[in-house]
Formats: C-alpha cells, sequence, structure tokens
C-alpha cells in the first residue's frame, strides 16, 4: 500500500510540474474551493441546512477572499463551519503555497525553482525585493497585524458587552476577515451597528489597509527602515501615492455627496466617508452604512474604486493602482505626442505596459460580459447588477443587497467572477488559453514597476 501511495504522489508531483506556473495557481486554488466547499457540504458543521450551490458559493467567496454571501454565516454554521470559512479566507489571503513554502524555507533554508516560479508569478515582484524576504514578510507580517488585531477587537467587543467567549471568537475571525480584506462577518448586518463606534472602525481600516497595501509595500519599507541605504522601489512609491490620493478623491465625494452619509452629524459623517471609501478601495468589504441605499452618482465612484483595488502582491483585488497609472501614462504620452511613455519621470517598460493594457482591456471585457449575462436573466436594476459584478471581480464583497435574491444561474456567474478575480484575469487567461514556454517568461518579472 505504501508503495501506491508513493507512485501516486511522484505521478502527481510530475504532473504539477509539466503545468505552466499559472495552470498550478488555478489547479490550486481550485482545489482550496473544492476542499472547503466538501467540508461545508458535512452536516456536522451546519446549523440549518443548505444548498449545494449556497455551499460552494460561500467556499469561493472565501477562498477568493470575497465576502459576498448568499446565506448568513453565524445562522448557517457552527463554530466548526465558521472556523473552516475562517481557513479558507485566510489561506486566500495569504496565497497559494506562501505557508508550505516558508515551511521549507524555514527548515531547509533553500526552496526549489518550481516553488519560485509558481509564487513569482503569483505576486510580482520589483527588482529591488528578493522572493525569501518578501515571503518572510508575508508570513511575519500577516501574523503580527492579525494577532494585534485580534487582541484590538476583544477589547473593543467587551466594551460593547459582548460575552467573553462570543468576544474571543468574533475578535479572531473578523482580525483574519478583516486582513485578508476577506468581508466575512458573523453580524447578518455587518457593522452598522458600529457606524459610530470610533475604535472599531479604526481597527478594521487599519488591518484593512495593512493587507491591501501589499507585501511590497511592506516588505519594502521594512528593508528601507533596517537599512536606510535600501531605496524604495518605484512601485512602492506608486502604490503609496496613488492609495492616499484615491482614498482623498472618494472621502471627499461621499462626505458632500452622498445623502446618507451627510445626514449624518459631526464625527460619525466623516468617519462614515472615509470607512465606506476604504472598504471598496481596500476591498475589505465591510460597511457600516447600506450601500443600497446610496444614491446612482455615488455608486459609480464606488464601482470606479472597486475596479480600481489598492497594490499588486496584496490582499485586495481590482486591476490595482499600478496598473491605472501605467494606462494614465500612455494617455499622457499619447496626448503630448511623446513616444516615451514615463510616470514621475521614470520611463515604464514595454513589457510592463503590455501587461497593464492587457489586463485593463480582459478586466473590462469580463465585467461586461458578467453585467450582461445577469441582466439578461434577472429583473433587477441595472446599477445594482453592476456593483454586484464589479464587488465579485474585483473580490471586495460589499453589495446593494441582490446577492441571497441571485438564481442559481446568476450565483455561477458570481462564482466564476469571484474565482477569476482572486486569480487576476491575466493568470486566469494564460492558465486557459496560453502554452507552456520552455523558458517559462510569460510574466515578464523583475522590472521596475510591478503590476
Amino acid at each position: 500500500m505504501p508503495n501506491k501511495f508513493q507512485k501516486l504522489a511522484k505521478k502527481y508531483k510530475l504532473l504539477k510540474r509539466s503545468w505552466s506556473p499559472q495552470q498550478n495557481l488555478f489547479y490550486g486554488f481550485l482545489t482550496y474551493v473544492l476542499v472547503g466547499f466538501f467540508l461545508l457540504m458535512i452536516p456536522v458543521f451546519g446549523k440549518m441546512d443548505a444548498s449545494a450551490i449556497d455551499h460552494l458559493f460561500i467556499a469561493t467567496s472565501a477562498v477568493s477572499t470575497t465576502g459576498l454571501v448568499t446565506i448568513s454565516i453565524f445562522d448557517t454554521y457552527n463554530f466548526f463551519g465558521q472556523f473552516i470559512v475562517m481557513a479558507l479566507f485566510q489561506l486566500g489571503g495569504i496565497g497559494y503555497l506562501s505557508f508550505t513554502t516558508f515551511m521549507i524555507l524555514s527548515t531547509t533554508r533553500k526552496i526549489t525553482s518550481w516553488h519560485k516560479k509558481i509564487l513569482s508569478t503569483e505576486f510580482t515582484l520589483p527588482k529591488t525585493i528578493k522572493i525569501n524576504d518578501f515571503l518572510k514578510s508575508v508570513i511575519f507580517f500577516t501574523l503580527i497585524m492579525e494577532t494585534l488585531g485580534a487582541i484590538l477587537f476583544f477589547i473593543a467587543f467587551k466594551n460593547e458587552g459582548m460575552p467573553t467567549l462570543e468576544a474571543v471568537w468574533s475578535s479572531i475571525f473578523h482580525s483574519v476577515s478583516a486582513f485578508c480584506t476577506a468581508g466575512f462577518s458573523l453580524f447578518n448586518n455587518g457593522f452598522t451597528e458600529y457606524v459610530d463606534n470610533h475604535f472599531i472602525n479604526i481597527i478594521i481600516s487599519m488591518l484593512a489597509i495593512s493587507g491591501s497595501l501589499g507585501f511590497i509595500v511592506i516588505t519594502d519599507f521594512g528593508l528601507w527602515f533596517k537599512n536606510k541605504a535600501h531605496k524604495l522601489s518605484f512601485t512602492t512609491k506608486i502604490i503609496f501615492y496613488g492609495f492616499i490620493f484615491l482614498l482623498i478623491f472618494g472621502t471627499t465625494f461621499f462626505y458632500f455627496l452622498e445623502p446618507t452619509i451627510s445626514s449624518l452629524s459631526g464625527d460619525s459623517r466623516f468617519l462614515a466617508a472615509f470607512f465606506q471609501c476604504m472598504s471598496a478601495m481596500t476591498t475589505v468589504g465591510f460597511n457600516t452604512v447600506d450601500f443600497g441605499a446610496f444614491s446612482q452618482a455615488m455608486m459609480i465612484i464606488c464601482i470606479f474604486l472597486m475596479y480600481i483595488g489598492a497594490s499588486p502582491s496584496g490582499t485586495a483585488g481590482g486591476i490595482k493602482i499600478t496598473t491605472l497609472t501605467a494606462i494614465m501614462a500612455i494617455v499622457k504620452s499619447r496626448l503630448k505626442g511623446s513616444k516615451n511613455i514615463t510616470f514621475l519621470g521614470r520611463k515604464i517598460p514595454f513589457e510592463r505596459l503590455y501587461i497593464a493594457t492587457s489586463a485593463f482591456i480582459f478586466y473590462t471585457s469580463i465585467i461586461v460580459i458578467g453585467t450582461f449575462l445577469i441582466t439578461l436573466t434577472h429583473d433587477i436594476k441595472f446599477e445594482y447588477i453592476l456593483f454586484e459584478v464589479a464587488s465579485a471581480l474585483g473580490t471586495v464583497g460589499i453589495s446593494a443587497g441582490i446577492t441571497a435574491d441571485l438564481s442559481t444561474f446568476g450565483k455561477w456567474v458570481i462564482i466564476f467572477l469571484m474565482f477569476i478575480g482572486r486569480l487576476g484575469v491575466l493568470t486566469f487567461g494564460l492558465a486557459i488559453w496560453a502554452r507552456k514556454s520552455k523558458k517559462e517568461d510569460t510574466n515578464f518579472l523583475n522590472e521596475d514597476l510591478a503590476l
């Protein structure tokens, strides 16, 4: 019997090595989804019955760190079921192979070229950051932030009068969910009851921004603090400046122009405006006000923020700030009639521009197709459908309140969109259509701007 298992393991290992890095990511995340689906289907992990499509929806939403739900997590699953959901979005948040590769690195201090290829495909890094340093920062920073978040959440929930055991579990669950920008909550109404609670709003924002800014930025700043001679990469500067600009842009619009927020008074108004903007940008998916009550104009702003997302190699979705800046640089150069395409005085390599334009076109096309399919089969307001599709593909998780009303076909569409959003549109496309290259150079790594 052991020999048979060894032969099967050897065949499986050879099969994985025959796949391209993109195909390994595709099948790896698909395996996470299917394992989670089958575990959630086991009756002992549930409080009440749910359909198979709903269990699959939750498993995909968790692995993709989206947070859209068709059923209540708290009402449907018991502690063990909730723990499975948390484990899925923890794995989805830190990335495929990140933890296992870290364990290998910790014991042997060396990772194989196969592991490097997979990680380099999932996390596109600038040439100033080594994969070993990056991987260590992913694991340690995740543990530090989630532990800190759990402690702060516990204090906040106890101050709100929550029983101790419930506060412990809620603190851990929501800390992991916030840092991984998963958007899953044990509260059926999200955090709407805590719209005036500054402490809880700050905790979620701190965790979500830390996760969504990306491990590139964290690693880069960590190396800079250790050694002042280390220069921050062009990617880090683009992400940081772009994030601050979009955060101010979105908060300003929500503060002055959204009726459901402007009706609040004092600090609560600014806090609500900031939180909803932060939630859309970081794709954490938590809300303290009802997005379904937003005006159409502010829904457009929210969709734009979800569409952009935050940082590559972080926990957020969207086309990424780096892709947006590359597209802006192309437009600016064409308007000026310049042959060189630059941003902040730096020339952007052709390969980066090629990836950015491909991602932009492919991402937009998928949103159009997804919106068309659901619009064709559902009698729901168009802006609600577009909002849901953008949230699913961007792995955001905020909703205008239509998720549970979707038909089985609509749920399948959202499932596919969430899965594609977690993989990344180009990784998904390459996994499906591209043939494996002998040089395996399809991801154009080690450039100044990581996309």
